[in-house]
């Protein structure tokens, strides 16, 4: 969307709902492959929904969502392409306050931004060593499904401002995330993928910073 040039008001409640609707069917599908985990889960969630929810209803200039939201795809492009090609490492859980903490201020940015947060929560995960990949993704999805409808909630006002093709939008990346979430809960997600995609998203955010 930010490389179509769609406006703030309308981006935010798009991409959450566009953002529910995918999560909604990869948290099915990694939790039936046994890719997900209740107690690494709950510690980030509580704190973020709520943080989520403030985020949405906020409101920013255009000039400052536009910066801060092509800042945030310039780092989750940087993090995703670092984090295609990880080392193993030992999986221990994470403090119980940096999770809240953490949780917090991930739920308050995927709400200003309508980024649903498992951008930022993935890359935590897997550099800090407290998941592996395919539970990383499974953990992910629940956390940008939750944080999804928090940011939603919160700017019900904007609504009426999706777009009259978010219909047709939506089948697709139905369709998109039924694939990607079946092959990801599956198999291991492939170098050339997340880098790729990492393209995309400097991309995109140069556009919206510099634009």
């Amino acid at each position: 969307m930010a490389l179509l040039g769609v406006t703030p008001q309308v981006m935010r409640p798009t991409a959450l709902t566009l953002n529910i609707l995918v999560a909604l069917i990869a948290t099915i599908k990694f939790y039936r492959a046994g890719c997900f985990s209740w107690p690494l889960f709950w510690p980030f969630a509580l704190t973020s929904i709520p943080f989520a929810f403030i985020g949405g209803a906020l409101k920013l200039p255009t000039s400052a969502y536009k910066v801060i939201v092509g800042l945030v795809l310039v780092y989750a492009a940087y993090r995703l392409f670092r984090a295609a090609r990880g080392a193993a490492t030992a999986i221990k859980p994470p403090p119980l306050w940096a999770a809240l903490i953490l949780g917090a201020g991930i739920g308050l940015l995927s709400g200003l931004t309508g980024v649903g947060g498992g951008i930022f929560l993935s890359p935590l995960l897997l550099m800090m060593g407290w998941a592996e990949i395919r539970q990383t993704s499974g953990i992910a999805a629940a956390f940008i499904l939750v944080n999804s409808i928090a940011g939603l909630l919160g700017q019900l006002s904007n609504l009426a401002a999706m777009p009259s093709a978010i219909p047709i939008w939506a089948a697709a990346v139905l369709v998109g995330g039924w694939v990607g979430a079946e092959y990801g809960s599956r198999r291991l997600n492939t170098v050339t993928l997340r880098r790729l995609l990492a393209v995309v998203l400097v991309i995109a955010g140069l556009k919206l910073i510099f634009t």
